[in-house]
Formats: C-alpha cells, structure tokens, sequence
C-alpha cells in the first residue's frame, strides 16, 4: 500500500469484523522513528493464526484464498528497518494490537497519507463502534479525536451525519 492510512484502514476493518467496540490508532513520530499501533477490543485471534498472520497465504476471508494486508505493512516497516508485531488474545482479556516501526529518513518510508479521510470513513461506515485516534508529530504537535467523548457532547445527532463528519475532516486537517 502506498499510504499509512490505507494500512490503517485495512487493520481497523478487520477489527470491526473482530467485533471490537473500541479501536484506538496511534501514529507517534520521535527520534526518527514513526510508530503506528492499532489496539482492539475485538475476539482476538488463536496463537496460530497469529503465528502465521504475516503470511500472505493465510486469511479469515472467505471471497479469496490471500490476504495482503498485514505482510505488505510488515514489508513496508522492514524495509526501512524497522519491525511489525502483533499480539492478540482470546477470552477474558481479547484484543487484538499491530505495532508498526518505520524509520521516518529512509528513503523507503511510506508517507502517512489521508489520516483524516481513513477516520471519515471508518466512522461513516461503523458510527456505533468508539474510535479513539492520537497523531503524535516530532516537536509536540498532537492531534487528537474521541468518538466516545463526541457522543457525550452530541447527544442524540448520530456521527454518520455529514456535517459531523465533515467537521471530522476538518478537526483533523485544520491547524491547531
């Protein structure tokens, strides 16, 4: 995938499958280094499914026998020598959590990409599941949206409206 945010929307689609109710994506660049961890509260996955996960060969979809996901983000990471894991539990503590490192300087380093459209359209396409996102930039920027606390200020107006998702868009894009 060209971009982050591609991967990201890849992973939090497959935690929506996992029936998570709260997805949290962190993007955090310092010291040269740009670490992305998606974390779900979803049904986790057995130990050998994630044994294998990074295989292309191996996928719980059932429309093509390959799932390319999680190897090209792992390939992507390596190839600037950084490192892909990924933990997931089943039963009382379930979840699932992808933990990407990419040297941010080299060359082959994939830019992040639309983050603000990959929110959009996560939460246009699963407005009751809470999403929680933090872009933490060198030099102190941070960005931040909370699905749960914009339910608490909304109240009954659903967060699949346009008008909120196109101030989404512009919470995330805009300047602070």
């Amino acid at each position: 995938m060209k971009e982050l945010s591609l991967n990201i929307l890849d992973i939090a689609k497959n935690s929506v499958k996992a029936k998570a109710t709260l997805i949290e994506i962190v993007i955090d660049e310092r010291d040269g280094w740009r670490r992305l961890t998606i974390r779900d509260d979803g049904c986790g996955m057995p130990p050998e499914m994630v044994a294998t996960v990074t295989d292309p060969f191996t996928t719980s979809r059932t429309t093509r026998p390959v799932g390319m996901g999680l190897p090209l983000l792992k390939l992507a990471a390596e190839q600037t020598g950084g490192t892909l894991k990924v933990k997931s539990s089943q039963g009382d503590d379930h979840g699932t959590e992808v933990t990407a490192t990419f040297a941010i300087d080299h060359l082959d380093c994939v830019p992040v990409g639309d983050y603000a459209g990959t929110m959009v359209t996560l939460i246009q396409g699963s407005p009751e599941i809470d999403f929680s996102f933090t872009y933490r930039r060198e030099g102190g920027d941070e960005i931040n949206l909370e699905t749960a606390q914009m339910r608490e200020i909304l109240g009954d107006v659903p967060l699949d409206t346009p008008e909120v998702l196109s101030w989404v868009y512009e919470s995330l894009t805009s300047p602070a």
